[in-house]
């Protein structure tokens, strides 16, 4: 907590105020100021699990992700970004899978949080270039352009079009997948 000042002084906000640069230049400095941290990527294939998985939807797999963050790491307090509607079944739900050395903690879970706690700000920072430089491994490892990632890029929507069964990236739940999916079955029908 005593970092908390500093990150403010930095310019540490939600990732989403800020530009691409910006967030790459407050990545490093992040992490010189910050005392611990953990970062998860969670692959296409794994959100797929999760979504076919009858027990399971994206807010539960956030909160076992988080669950096994704060697990990894000291501390008697943790504050997190609640993308649940259910603000308390997510929280009770964090709390459930903590091992014994957290099951004390003092967790807060808001709506909103990367805009109302720095802490939370800063994780979003590293999260979001953390996405970005993923997407950028992809397009070298694959040597493809597909712009963001992102469904309302157009870019991304021409090349999921094209590519959608030509590179083992897209998670096959995702819903611009499963549309174009459905467009390419009606038209196979339509041959008919």
């Amino acid at each position: 907590e005593k970092e908390l000042p500093m990150l403010k002084k930095l310019g540490v906000k939600d990732s989403k105020q800020l530009s691409p640069l910006q967030r790459e230049t407050l990545f490093d400095k992040i992490l010189g100021v910050v005392k611990d941290f953990k970062i998860k990527i969670i692959s296409a294939s794994q959100v797929d699990d999760a979504l076919n998985d009858p027990y399971m939807n994206l807010n539960w797999l956030e909160a076992k992700v988080s669950a096994d963050i704060i697990n990894e790491l000291d501390g008697n307090k943790v504050t997190l970004d609640c993308p649940s509607t259910n603000i308390k079944a997510y929280k009770d739900y964090v709390k459930k899978l903590l091992n014994k050395k957290n099951e004390k903690i003092e967790l807060i879970a808001e709506h909103k949080a990367d805009e109302n706690y720095v802490e939370v700000a800063a994780a979003s920072i590293l999260a979001k270039v953390t996405r970005d430089r993923e997407i950028e491994k992809l397009k070298e490892k694959y040597n493809i352009q597909f712009g963001s990632g992102y469904p309302a890029d157009p870019r991304t929507k021409e090349f999921l079009e094209k590519n959608h069964n030509k590179y083992p990236i897209f998670r096959k739940t995702w819903k611009s997948y499963k549309n174009v999916i459905m467009k390419k079955a009606q038209k196979g029908l339509g041959d008919f």
